[in-house]
């Protein structure tokens, strides 16, 4: 979503670096540059003003003036202001102190309400928690059975006593859903209501008496990340109408220009809490302020990288496989593992929003974007057509039994020759980096591979003196070793002569 704006900003910064010192001029320029990237991703017109006075105040002043690298210190600057707009810190959930923890939905029809009640209800279950949601929009055809749907994808429990499509008492649903929650001890829940294509009066007033009936801790209004410049007026409309205490961005993952981000909280006051960047149900978290301006500004995002690799690897697991690379050469590392490890990181999401969160990816972002996910698939489909012996020693796969592999799996025999040499590669790279030697082939970089005593190569012996083939030079170094033995001669050091000092030709010209 936010692509346009990333490269525009990194052109911008682009410009700066390699100046010592920043004028200006250079400072307006950059300012403009920035405000013409936000206006193009759809930024409101009050929160670029207002962001492009604090960078361009800040930017003037004397931590940049003094800076021992300007460029990287307004780099600085826009990112932490970045990190303002978009809510400073991360806004957690509030619970009641008594269960249940009532969370009410709002927003407008297609925002994507029902799903990310699902999607809600998933996220609390793996912290914890009981939810249940609460089917109250009972206007939309179907809106109560894709509830219901949604609540077995993601596991948890849903009230629907009333069948929707026009018919039931929203109202009278809200009210009753706590008490049932108490009997079944649920301790949050999540209340779907209705939206409508536009705002109007009697969606506002249905979600006022939903909000006055079920008293919530949390009204979430959920807005669709891709409307632009529309989400901005639909959340003031909320926010007068109904009131909110925070806002989940939803569809993150599409091809707008995500100014609604950028705009919403600065906007309305209200922090952006979740969002939503995909699809399937687990492809939705907390909103970190400080984890986005770092994407925006290509500057990656480890710590979410971080956090989805320690949910989906065991620790045991991770000490099982080290140990295995660490010793016998890693020769115990079978393909079996390989495919274990593989299909872990296959749980993480899809490989190219991973790279995309490791810093300067942005620079080769249609690469990224080409990857072909189904490589993964065809990988496990090689290693599943060999047999338990040939997992546990590739070695033994020879021609015959490459032909037959190729055929189980439905690939060419060059794939699963090419598969099984890029296992022992990596293996022998892993190996080596579990041993403590670094990535190899980067000779004298401590902690890359090969540094002191690590390889011990024989020291050639010096050869003689060689002399020049070019007669001027050969001349000028037989002039100076003469000069050198006249001054060792009358007891001075060499080149201690007393006359002035010339640097060679060759000096002259490299020192300019």
């Amino acid at each position: 979503m936010f692509d346009t704006l990333s490269d525009r900003l990194a052109a911008t910064f682009k410009s700066l670096r390699g100046k010592g010192r920043l004028s200006p001029e250079d400072i307006d320029a950059t300012a403009r540059e920035i405000r013409i990237a936000l206006l193009e991703a759809d930024v409101a017109l009050p929160v670029v003003r207002a962001f492009i006075a604090k960078v361009k105040e800040r930017a003037a002043g004397a931590e940049v003036s003094q800076a021992l690298n300007p460029a990287q210190q307004v780099i600085k600057i826009v990112n932490e202001e970045l990190i303002g707009i978009l809510g400073g810190e991360t806004r957690v959930l509030r619970f009641a102190k008594q269960p249940p923890t009532v969370i009410m939905l709002a927003g407008l029809q297609g925002a994507g309400k029902t799903t990310l009640a699902g999607k809600l209800g998933l996220w609390l279950k793996g912290q914890g928690h009981t939810p249940l949601l609460v089917a109250c929009d009972l206007q939309r055809p179907n809106a109560v059975t894709q509830l219901s749907v949604v609540a077995d994808r993601a596991g948890v429990s849903v009230y629907a006593p009333e069948p929707g499509n026009g018919v039931g008492d929203p109202v009278k649903v809200a009210e009753d859903s706590i008490e049932y929650a108490k009997t079944k001890q649920h301790d949050v829940v999540i209340v779907d209501t209705a939206g409508r294509l536009g705002i109007d009066e009697e969606l506002m007033k249905q979600a006022a008496d939903i909000r006055d009936a079920v008293s919530p801790d949390e009204v979430l209004f959920v807005v669709d990340a891709m409307i632009g410049q529309d989400a901005v007026n639909t959340a003031e409309a909320f926010r007068d109408g109904v009131g909110f205490d925070g806002v989940v961005l939803s569809k993150l993952d599409g091809d707008a220009r995500g100014g609604a981000a950028l705009s919403i909280a600065h906007v309305t006051g209200k922090q952006i809490m979740f969002a939503s960047n995909g699809e399937k149900l687990d492809e939705f978290d907390a909103f970190h302020p400080d984890r986005m301006a770092s994407r925006i500004l290509d500057m990656g995002d480890l710590l979410t990288l971080i956090e989805q690799a320690e949910k989906t690897f065991s620790q045991a697991e991770a000490e099982k496989m080290a140990s295995k690379l660490a010793s016998n050469k890693g020769k115990d590392f079978t393909l079996d593992d390989f495919l274990a490890q593989m299909e872990q990181v296959r749980k993480m999401g899809s490989i190219s929003k991973l790279l995309g969160m490791l810093p300067g990816m942005g620079q080769i972002k249609d690469q990224i974007n080409n990857i072909d996910e189904k490589d993964v698939d065809r990988t496990a489909a090689i290693i599943k057509s060999m047999t338990p012996g040939e997992r546990q020693d590739p070695v033994i796969i020879n021609g015959s039994r490459r032909a037959r592999i190729a055929r189980g799996s439905g690939v060419e025999v060059s794939a699963v020759k090419n598969l099984v040499e890029r296992f022992f590669d990596a293996r022998k790279m892993m190996s080596k980096m579990a041993q403590g030697g670094g990535m190899p082939g980067m000779p004298g970089i401590p902690g890359m591979g090969g540094g002191p005593g690590r390889t011990k190569k024989k020291t050639k012996q010096a050869k003689g003196k060689q002399r020049s083939g070019n007669p001027m030079k050969r001349k000028a170094e037989e002039q100076a070793a003469l000069a050198r033995r006249e001054d060792a001669a009358n007891g001075l050091p060499a080149g201690g002569q007393d006359k002035s000092f010339e640097l060679p030709d060759e000096f002259k010209k490299f020192m300019g």
